[in-house]
């Protein structure tokens, strides 16, 4: 696993063989990133990084100067692998959270500007990632939320959804929490 951008640039951390997590590839990161950085101020935003794995894209936004990252993660392993990261790169913007997804979505009383969710491509509520967003509104007016997802999943009848970027097999729906007007 490579960090793409930003002053960690470069940077490989290998979770090892037997790690289960799938990482975003660094092409699909690299070109997510390419756009993001033309439509988001890293340096102003609170995110969250909903079932983190490696803690990838955790490190791609504080790489970039993301000054607040939550990352939640339920695999015990995977939390000892991101936190092993963030001691490495003497990082002090990311806090890890053991939960599962659903239950921290349900009972956090915060927003973020930015959420990201990369959840298994098998889960079983995998469906359901897109709403638990905004049904517990997690994401604050004029946030951005990215599903990182299959082919076989089409969210573009979604009331928040706002495009698909495809890279190889990596899809990403791009969702916005609409603005309100006084």
């Amino acid at each position: 696993m490579r960090i793409v951008g930003g002053k960690y640039k470069g940077r490989v951390f290998s979770p090892g063989k037997s790690f289960k997590a799938r990482p975003t590839t660094d092409m699909a990161k690299e070109s997510l990133f390419n756009i993001l950085q033309n439509s988001i101020d890293f340096e102003g935003i609170r995110a969250l990084d909903l079932f983190s794995g490696t803690g990838s894209i955790s490190y791609e936004l504080v790489s970039r100067g993301c000054p607040d990252v939550t990352a939640v993660e339920i695999n015990v392993a995977h939390i000892q692998f991101i936190k092993e990261v963030i001691e490495k790169l003497g990082e002090k913007n990311i806090r890890v959270v053991k939960s599962n997804v659903f239950v921290f979505a349900a009972r956090i009383h915060e927003q973020f500007d930015l959420i990201f969710a990369d959840p298994p491509y098998d889960h079983p509520k995998f469906s359901e990632v897109a709403d638990l967003i905004f049904k517990n509104n997690l994401l604050k007016p004029g946030g951005m939320f990215i599903l990182e997802h299959s082919g076989q999943f089409d969210y573009s009848a979604h009331p928040n959804f706002q495009n698909l970027r495809r890279y190889g097999s990596v899809h990403f729906s791009i969702f916005e929490e609409g603005i309100e007007a006084d």
